[in-house]
């Protein structure tokens, strides 16, 4: 809970918590009052427990996860419990489903609570053992045989149709983010898609209008969404991300990990024909050894292959959506891989489609209460997911119309005691039973 001081009912703080295969970072923020992400506090830790995107040592995910909240909280002068949690990894899938629902009510028009039980019975869909829906995402509605609607909200209709984009993943997977989660004394609000909430960061409503392919290159996998019309088309994940290029590194180069790392973010680059031949980089030995020195250009031999092959399976992943030519928009790149030099060329080269990176600025709003040099670094690349689960987490609040902070929970009372009217005792009573409300109270029969 917000110890500073009471918050506004339009601004809930949410908490953004993206467990990535290099870091953990945890994003505290709410919606300012000019509509953008007033971040209060992040924190940041290194990730020794999840490979390719998936928890694969829980005690020290949940290590990961203490110190990157703990940081947070204290920055932001707020008390952590509910987070909105990022979900990747090889394991997920996506598949086109239609569904139906015939209304009874002939009277009355389209509303919010036929969309939700046409969602909700598409969580209801038997799927291969051991996987679960996590994300039921509505394309285009049909409204008694007439097709192609966006927003069916407020029409007259029977039989409501639509297309969904079901998203699924391994339950094992899924089971093991929560109980991370759970263990660092937390609870986890919502399981959300992480190139879906990096699209939330990065892209703007013109391109997923035009059409448009965001291409998240991470630690551990690569995480593909494409749009078209405003709507969701197609997700994937791809097993390589930017650790890969370091172990092709750490072996073409024969040097010690960390080593290959610094040599990648400060020398690195995805075209080897824009770097010099004589260019050389020289590496300390190992103990007692003599110095070792590496070409630039050989470098960017190693990283190319690499980078090549991700992009290569980015086009696969466009051509099978069936959206090739209709991405007006390109592709995004963003994540922690997008910073790589000439990588956008390169993108542009193997794609023959318009290519820029993406930067999650769009939607912040500058606080200075943050530590200096904080806001400069939100507007990586990097964080794209953090701040992308931060800005899906506010939506749902605000879809909810919760009143309270998402840090706190607290249970939703059956009926209201506070209301001498419309209380559902008094209007169970109302009918049969007189009697003083001053002297007897509703609470008095709660008891």
């Amino acid at each position: 809970m917000d110890k500073s001081s009471t918050q506004e009912k339009s601004s809930p703080i949410v908490v953004g918590l993206d467990i990535g295969t290099t870091k953990i970072c945890a994003i505290v923020g709410r919606r300012s009052k000019n509509g953008k992400i007033e971040v209060l506090g992040i924190g940041k830790a290194e990730s020794a427990g999840v490979t390719r995107g998936v928890v694969s040592n829980i005690d020290k995910t949940v290590q990961g996860i203490h110190q990157a909240v703990d940081v947070a909280g204290s920055q932001s002068n707020v008390e952590i419990r509910v987070v909105n949690v990022g979900i990747a990894g090889q394991h997920i899938k996506s598949l086109q489903h239609r569904g139906l629902i015939t209304r009874r009510d002939l009277q009355s028009e389209i509303g919010r609570k036929d969309i939700d039980k046409l969602i909700e019975d598409m969580y209801n869909l038997v799927m291969p053992p051991g996987e679960e829906i996590i994300h039921v995402l509505p394309q285009e509605f049909t409204v008694d045989n007439e097709p192609g609607i966006k927003d069916p909200i407020g029409m007259a209709g029977v039989r409501l149709e639509a297309n969904f984009h079901i998203i699924s993943g391994q339950v094992t997977a899924i089971k093991n983010i929560v109980k991370c989660v759970n263990k660092a004394s937390l609870e986890s609000q919502e399981l959300i898609l992480e190139p879906l909430a990096s699209s939330e960061s990065v892209l703007s409503e013109e391109e997923k209008e035009a059409g448009v392919v965001l291409v998240d290159i991470g630690g551990g996998t690569t995480d593909v969404a494409i749009f078209h019309e405003g709507i969701i088309r197609h997700t994937a994940v791809i097993p390589f991300g930017g650790n890969s290029v370091t172990e092709d590194i750490r072996e073409g180069c024969s040097v010690m990990r960390n080593i290959a790392e610094q040599l990648k973010v400060r020398f690195g680059s995805a075209l080897a024909d824009e770097n010099k031949e004589n260019e050389i980089v020289c590496v300390p030995g190992l103990r007692g050894r003599e110095p070792k020195e590496i070409s630039v250009k050989n470098l960017a031999y190693v990283i190319q292959a690499r980078m090549e092959e991700i992009v290569e399976h980015v086009y696969y992943e466009i051509k099978s959506s069936g959206y090739e030519k209709k991405l007006i928009a390109g592709i995004v790149i963003t994540g922690g891989g997008a910073q790589l030099k000439h990588l956008r060329q390169l993108v542009e080269f193997v794609t023959g489609l318009d290519c820029r990176v993406g930067y999650p600025t769009e939607h912040l709003a500058k606080n200075e209460v943050l530590p200096k040099g904080t806001y400069e670094e939100l507007q990586s690349p990097t964080f794209a997911t953090g701040i992308g689960l931060l800005i899906k987490g506010i939506q749902k609040m605000e879809y909810m119309n919760e009143a309270i902070p998402a840090e706190v929970k607290t249970a939703k009372p059956k009926f209201d005691t506070k209301s001498k009217e419309g209380g559902l005792l008094d209007r169970l009573l109302k009918k049969s039973i007189t009697f003083i409300k001053d002297d007897i109270k509703d609470e008095d029969f709660l008891k």
